[in-house]
């Protein structure tokens, strides 16, 4: 089950009429795409045997690498967070430092990006087929996946392009031509123009059209279902010209605009769902240990899960694989703009983001639908496959056991969840764009454009097969960022010891209060 096209169940479709146009469109695009999307996704999500599980290769690629940076640079991730945190504060950054955004702006942009409603349906998933020892292979994932995100993050900052108007081009664009350039000039520019191309792919379908059609059948939701105001095609072309118009004016203004949105929605959004795990999880406080019992019992010897530990192990894994992107190289794109002269500290700026997305947000999710298990069917179904739909279902009924009408706050919460991934995927695939096609105010506006229009689509059509394919081009993408990070490990070494060698001599000193870069 792929990520996006799973999790299309979760909510009525954006728009479906029994006939017209918007059906034969709908019909026209998944008939003639279904046989591109099938060859596509069994090459990319091959699978092994392990077990009675089968594990997708892109998913070891993924966690392997994960693994391998993480002995490299000796579990940097677990003896940096306090750097990483004066980092987010401005401590060593001034706000007259080349860059377009502040540690603060380009994290909560990325960590908008992979936050969604993966997060809510996903986790439910595999908590109820892999058991709760889902929940500890995933926090482990989460950890290793820390370190992937500071390889390739201090890399897109090392090697960005800072241009005459102060705007930046960073990330896998950057440092995949060096990383490359021993294969040949011809290997190199291919291998970019892949990344491009496949980043461009999924950014307007999973990272657009998907988000656009997720928010609109939430607005249904909330409205009366498809009997009420929102419930007819022409509602949903108005909703999608409306989102359009949204999107438009936060993108028109460059990433610094995306950033100071961003920036503010992401907190909110994480007070919102957060603190309603934290009502639950410290209104039942006396059941806290015997759910951390059941995690780890749970991962190491568990009961009625097919493929035993091997099958929770990789639930896990494909969870936060699945969840913070950790290697896929889009966060380094965002992060690249950062305002710094030390391009390692957004590297430990940016191992704060499977923390945030895996460890802590996952993990809160996990334990809400564990310890409302007695008010909830959770129990009989651990070991059973489900769908997405039954995820949120399953964490929905996990809220509102103990907070009555949660459903609402939930469906705002997933709304925002999906604008927050809609913008910063706008920022991520136009320099996909201008890598192919050049730079040009001209040629900027024009994809814009296109990405608005794919915004208003997505709200009237819905893709089906599409998004298989979408998550396939996404995944296409690490399989050339991480063999770009394996290249460059010894760089990312080199710029880590500086740093870290300069703020022990004082050579790197505190920026005064006033001249940081904060928010």
């Amino acid at each position: 089950m792929t990520i996006l096209g799973s999790i299309a169940a979760v909510t009525p479709l954006a728009a479906q009429p029994d006939e017209g146009v918007i059906t034969d469109i709908e019909e026209g695009i998944n008939d003639a795409f279904t046989p591109i999307a099938d060859a596509v996704t069994s090459v990319v999500f091959w699978t092994v045997p392990l077990g009675d599980y089968s594990f997708p290769l892109i998913v070891l690629w993924l966690v392997a690498a994960a693994a391998i940076f993480t002995v490299y640079f000796n579990g940097v991730q677990f003896r940096s967070l306090g750097t990483a945190w004066a980092l987010v504060r401005g401590r060593y950054s001034r706000s007259s430092d080349p860059g377009e955004v502040t540690h603060f702006q380009a994290l909560a942009s990325a960590v908008s990006g992979t936050v969604g409603l993966g997060n809510i349906a996903g986790v439910a998933v595999a908590v109820t087929v892999g058991g709760p020892g889902a929940t500890f292979w995933m926090i482990l994932a989460g950890l290793l996946g820390m370190c992937t995100k500071f390889v390739e993050c201090t890399l897109g900052v090392r090697y960005r392009e800072i241009h005459e108007d102060g705007t930046v081009t960073g990330g896998p664009f950057t440092y995949m031509p060096v990383a490359f350039e021993r294969f040949g000039a011809s290997a190199s520019k291919i291998g970019v123009s892949i990344f491009a191309v496949a980043l461009i792919l999924f950014g307007a379908l999973g990272g657009n059209a998907f988000q656009s059609n997720q928010t609109y059948a939430q607005a249904v939701e909330i409205t009366g279902g498809e009997e009420g105001f929102l419930g007819s095609p022409l509602a949903s072309l108005l909703f999608g010209i409306a989102l359009a118009l949204l999107v438009g004016v936060v993108i028109l203004g460059g990433v610094q605009s995306i950033a100071r949105v961003t920036s503010r929605l992401v907190p909110f959004m994480a007070l919102i769902y957060v603190g309603a795990c934290l009502l639950v999880i410290l209104g039942n406080v006396t059941e806290v240990p015997d759910a951390f019992s059941a995690i780890i019992t749970g991962a190491f010897n568990p009961e009625g899960v097919a493929g035993g530990m091997i099958g929770v192990l990789i639930v896990g894994f494909q969870r936060a694989a699945f969840s913070n992107e950790a290697g896929v190289g889009s966060a380094p794109i965002v992060h690249s703009a950062v305002k710094t002269k030390h391009p390692v500290s957004e590297g430990f700026v940016a191992l704060l983001e499977p923390f945030i997305d895996t460890v802590i947000i996952c993990t809160m999710t996990a334990l809400t639908i564990i310890i409302a298990a007695d008010s909830t069917d959770y129990e009989d179904r651990i070991g059973q496959s489900i769908d997405s739909a039954g995820g949120v279902t399953l964490t929905s009924r996990s809220f509102e056991s103990f907070l009555p009408g949660f459903e609402n706050v939930l469906t705002v919460a997933v709304a925002l969840f999906a604008f927050s991934t809609l913008i910063t995927w706008s920022y991520y695939t136009l320099k996909a764009w201008t890598t192919l096609v050049g730079r040009s105010r001209a040629k900027e506006n024009a994809f814009k454009i296109i990405f608005c229009l794919f915004t208003a689509l997505g709200a009237v059509v819905d893709l089906g097969s599409v998004l298989s394919f979408a998550d396939a081009m996404l995944f296409v993408c690490a399989v050339f960022n991480l063999l770009a990070c394996y290249l460059l490990l010894p760089k990312v070494r080199e710029e880590m010891r500086s740093f870290l060698r300069g703020i022990r001599s004082g050579e790197i000193e505190e920026v005064p209060v006033e001249e940081r870069a904060t928010t």
